[in-house]
């Protein structure tokens, strides 16, 4: 692995390095006390051999191995301890860097990235951190460091016997070697299967009611199976391929008597090996291969990280709109719109050259074709993008001169999806001000024209909504999502097709709650029901990312055959 992965992991780690570093220096203190039975035993077996019938002699040694193990059980314990308070507080820091970072990111680039993989990143590749920093620090250090002690002190004894003591751990690694072939890349192949699967079964539950209701349940869940036995058949042919050369690594690199048994005992009849250094090769060769094998058990961590943390920097590292952090006086709320061209990929164009002035306390619509970049006009000024090219001004003021949270302050945003939390109608109406009391929350309910369904629920509004407001109508959440609006009192209104959902039954009620809504503030309206928007004091109409005509609804109908065209359309539809 790449020592700057190591780097970046120790980086993340910024807070908690004295921890580490105490829990790795308790750690290499437990692997020498853990040493000490192996080497009682054998001056126990030398003894013996001796023919030492001295049963103190026994005893004392008995006692410091019991003495040794207890200690390094104790130490290693401690040592864990301290390693895993800090990997936990180390993914605890991961996620909270993670969640502080997506507001900063533009609204295009959290959309390319799919949920299902959002998902994995925060909760199942965040959680992959913690073996590497609770284990692999402490464990594969001290599981080196242990062997190496051996060796050495087998080097005092006699040279030739510490190299026989580990001829069997090259032979292990010889077969090891064809399983870490290609681990990383399979590895991170097997992330991407995993990060379809999840993004497959998330958009396979969310569309569940669409799927039902044009019956493609087989098409659906073929797919969605398909997925989940790929991923499966993916682990299991990798797997597979390891299965043979690990089983000859795990049972060739422990066997140290393979060696150290016959060729000591040759050493020993002929005379250059004393029955001390056989007897302490013997007993401390068996102290060598297991500590070694637990610590190249890490490699297979070393290839996970550097996968792991690619995965976290991709939104890490992922541009921020970069506005002014302190909050400024704004002289008016005028909004101006100047030679803006904007898509959300590279060299694929949505806007083309777009200027456009909206006086503060004026409604102003914007109509078009399905697609033509409407929404994208509204959700720039709103801050959910910056524009690289052309200047969008409030009160004159460039907005990349005004901090995100002021923007947003200013902005009330009712859409034709309206995402509901799953918790209860009060506290969603509630999010549009936190420090609103029950009454004001009912008050925006009876405003929006909600009240009424509300109370008629068996909960009123400690009703559960569901999850994304599946309990409601589509009716039901966009007369929430007005209230909501209206309780954050902001003085921009921006309407994405805030009727789209709603039955002509209803639409009354609606338009009175936007009315009550838009009283004296500047209201920015997406339409494609016209009929809403013709005492709007301009229209835009956008076709193919170009501004195609400007004006009042009757300026328009003289002057431009798209909006007439549209008009016709509508008032046949509606007739």
């Amino acid at each position: 692995m790449s020592k700057n992965y190591l780097k970046r992991l120790w980086q993340f780690a910024k807070n908690e390095h004295t921890r580490l570093i105490l829990s790795i220096f308790i750690a290499v203190i437990a692997i020498i006390f853990g040493i000490l039975p192996y080497y009682c035993v054998a001056q126990i077996i030398i003894n013996l051999l001796l023919d030492n019938h001295n049963i103190n002699f026994y005893m004392n040694w008995c006692l410091i191995a019991f003495l040794g193990y207890i200690l390094k059980t104790i130490l290693y314990s401690l040592s864990l301890s301290l390693s895993h308070k800090s990997a936990f507080k180390i993914i605890q820091n991961i996620r909270l860097q993670v969640i502080e970072k997506l507001p900063k990111m533009s609204l295009g680039s959290i959309q390319n990235i799919p949920s299902g993989k959002f998902k994995q990143i925060v909760i199942d590749q965040v959680e992959s951190i913690e073996p590497p920093i609770a284990h692999m620090l402490p464990e594969m250090i001290s599981n080196i460091l242990g062997p190496i002690l051996i060796i050495i002190y087998l080097i005092i004894l006699d040279w030739k016997m510490a190299i026989i003591s580990v001829l069997s751990i090259p032979i292990g690694l010889f077969f090891l070697k064809f399983v870490m072939k290609d681990y990383s890349k399979k590895y991170y192949k097997s992330v991407e299967k995993t990060q379809l699967m999840n993004s497959s079964i998330v958009e396979y539950i969310n569309g569940i009611e669409v799927i039902k209701a044009f019956n493609q349940n087989e098409k659906s869940y073929t797919q969605y199976k398909h997925r989940i036995l790929d991923t499966a058949q993916y682990y299991y042919d990798w797997m597979k391929s390891c299965q043979l050369p690990m089983s000859l690594s795990k049972n060739f690199a422990p066997t140290t008597m393979l060696f150290v048994l016959p060729i000591g005992l040759i050493f020993y009849n002929s005379g250059s090996l004393s029955i001390y250094t056989f007897i302490m090769s013997i007993i401390l060769s068996l102290g060598i291969a297991g500590p070694l094998l637990e610590a190249l058990n890490f490699i297979d961590t070393f290839s996970r990280v550097k996968t792991i943390i690619d995965e976290i920097d991709l939104i890490l590292n992922s541009p921020e709109q970069l506005h002014k952090k302190e909050e400024i006086l704004l002289p008016n709320l005028d909004i101006s719109i100047k030679n803006i061209t904007f898509g959300y990929l590279k060299n694929l164009e949505i806007l083309h050259d777009i200027s456009l002035d909206i006086p503060y306390g004026t409604t102003t619509a914007f109509v078009g074709p399905s697609g033509g970049g409407k929404s994208t006009i509204a959700k720039l000024i709103g801050g959910f993008w910056d524009v690289e090219k052309g200047v969008i001004t409030i009160g004159g003021i460039n907005i990349k001169d005004i901090p995100l949270t002021q923007i947003y302050d200013l902005f009330a945003y009712v859409s034709q999806d309206n995402f509901l939390f799953n918790t209860t109608i009060k506290e969603n109406i509630r999010m549009g001000n936190l420090l609103a009391s029950d009454a004001q929350v009912e008050q925006a309910a009876i405003d929006s024209g909600c009240d009424f369904f509300i109370k008629n629920l068996e909960n009123g509004y400690d009703t559960m909504v569901g999850s994304f407001g599946s309990h409601l109508s589509g009716g039901e959440r966009q007369r929430i999502s007005i209230a909501r609006a209206m309780i954050k009192n902001a003085p921009i209104i921006i309407l994405d097709e805030a009727t789209a959902y709603i039955d002509s039954e209803n639409e009354t009620i609606i338009q009175k709650a936007i009315g009550n809504l838009i009283k004296k503030k500047s209201v920015l309206i997406i339409a494609h029901r016209l009929s809403t928007i013709v005492k709007a004091n301009q229209i835009f109409v956008i076709n193919n990312g170009t501004l195609v005509g400007r004006g009042t609804h009757n300026d328009l109908l003289k002057t431009n055959k798209l909006y007439r065209k549209m008009w016709e359309s509508h008032i046949e539809r509606k007739g």
